[in-house]
């Protein structure tokens, strides 16, 4: 394995990247190995962390990463960072790294805040005076006030990462890399932190982001790869990966795409109901996929069952096209259904509302789940199965619009 510069058009790049660990069953075992005492017997064995990964990630791009705990998210970023060599396999990194990993990564817990913003600073290649130079931005970011005179090992989970995040983003990097930390600071912060993002977009930095927050995933990235137990499954839209992500959540086996009503359909399930037929219709009943703000509407679909089932639920989703889900509800949580169903039943389902999202087009996605010994199990799901079209003529701030009473007094 190397590092290596390479072409100009790449920040990072990985190739048939492995981490792999020996496990052993006994302490004395690995003292064995160790010293090379272990003869022919193999006294371990080995788990793999990745598995012959590829990774490539342009100048000036948002790349998310996804995936179950587990699916060596982490391990990847810490490779690409420099802190993890991998068992074999090549890196190649052009451009200034600053990273924000696990918390506590790179921070001496007994120096106090300032002396870890040195500390920091020196580590990523600059000098006293170049930090002297960012050191107010650093604090005012941060704002974590006289505390930054008191040993690190005193701070809040809160505190500690705003110091971390504000050393990571004020030293100018040209590639930003931050693993899940920012679940740990408040919202104030969280959005301050997110504000930042946007000003790197624009300036054409390159950012690495590694979160469970899948809202923030499609709404920042520009492509996402997604892991699982150590490979890498697939690479594209937000959207497109963390459907297959959430398969992977509701354990529904492979993906696959089927032709229905004309259009390329991700579905998956285990077939013990099935999602036979379904519509809009507007508040005059009638089908269609466009429906005015301020008026109501409802999805409706049918389903077949196909083996006796204990309490299936039944669910209804609304998502923007970039995959972020804006709205939804099932019967399970609206207590409207918790009967058996036997084979051959039918089933109709309707979802009313008053539509209330901004103008523009937007994805529904419809669902029969429920939960077989404790399990949570899908027996048909259908991943934006119809589009949406809301007209409207006076559009607000955000995706859905309160209906806001406004006065104004003199």
């Amino acid at each position: 394995m190397y590092y290596k510069k390479m072409s100009e058009e790449f920040a990072v790049r990985a190739t048939k990247i492995e981490k792999r660990y020996k496990l052993y069953e006994r302490n004395r075992d690995r003292m064995l190995d160790a010293l090379g005492l272990s003869g022919k017997k193999e006294r371990f064995k080995f788990h793999y962390a990745l598995k012959g990964v590829d990774f490539e990630v342009k100048k000036g791009e948002t790349v998310g990463i996804i995936g179950t705990n587990g699916s060596g998210k982490s391990t990847l970023l810490k490779i690409l960072t420099g802190v993890l060599t991998p068992t074999e396999g090549e890196v190649e990194v052009n451009g200034r790294i600053s990273a924000l990993l696990e918390l506590g990564a790179g921070f001496n817990m007994d120096y106090n805040g300032i002396e870890n913003i040195y500390l920091n600073g020196t580590m990523m290649g600059f000098s006293k005076d170049e930090i002297d130079k960012k050191l107010d931005d650093i604090l005012a970011f941060a704002d974590i006030g006289d505390y930054v005179y008191q040993p690190c090992k005193t701070y809040s989970s809160g505190m500690f990462v705003r110091l971390a995040f504000a050393v990571s983003i004020n030293i100018d990097p040209e590639i930003l890399i931050v693993d899940e930390a920012l679940s740990v600071g408040d919202v104030f912060f969280q959005a301050k932190c997110y504000r930042k993002f946007e000003e790197f977009k624009k300036k054409g930095k390159t950012i690495l982001f590694v979160s469970h927050d899948l809202s923030s995933i499609s709404r920042y990235c520009d492509r996402v790869y997604l892991l699982n137990n150590g490979e890498m499954l697939g690479n594209g839209s937000p959207k497109e990966m963390i459907d297959k992500y959430k398969q992977i959540l509701a354990g529904g086996g492979q993906a696959k795409i089927v032709e229905t009503n004309e259009n390329d359909v991700l579905e998956y399930g285990n077939g013990k109901a099935f999602i036979k037929d379904f519509c809009i219709t507007d508040s005059k009943g009638t089908k269609t996929n466009a429906v005015e703000k301020g008026t109501e509407y409802t999805v409706t679909m049918k389903v077949k069952i196909e083996e006796d089932i204990q309490g299936p639920i039944f669910a209804c989703s609304v998502k923007n096209v970039r995959g972020v889900e804006i709205t939804g509800t099932n019967t399970l949580v609206s207590k409207t259904f918790d009967d058996s169903v036997k084979k051959g039943d039918e089933i109709e389902i309707s979802f009313t509302q008053k539509m209330m999202l901004q103008g523009g087009e937007y994805l529904i996605s419809l669902g029969v789940t429920g939960f077989e010994n404790g399990e949570f199990t899908v027996y048909h799901r259908l991943y934006d199965i119809l589009s949406i079209n809301v007209i409207s003529d006076s559009d607000t701030v955000g995706f859905f619009d309160s209906d806001y009473k406004i006065t104004v007094k003199r």
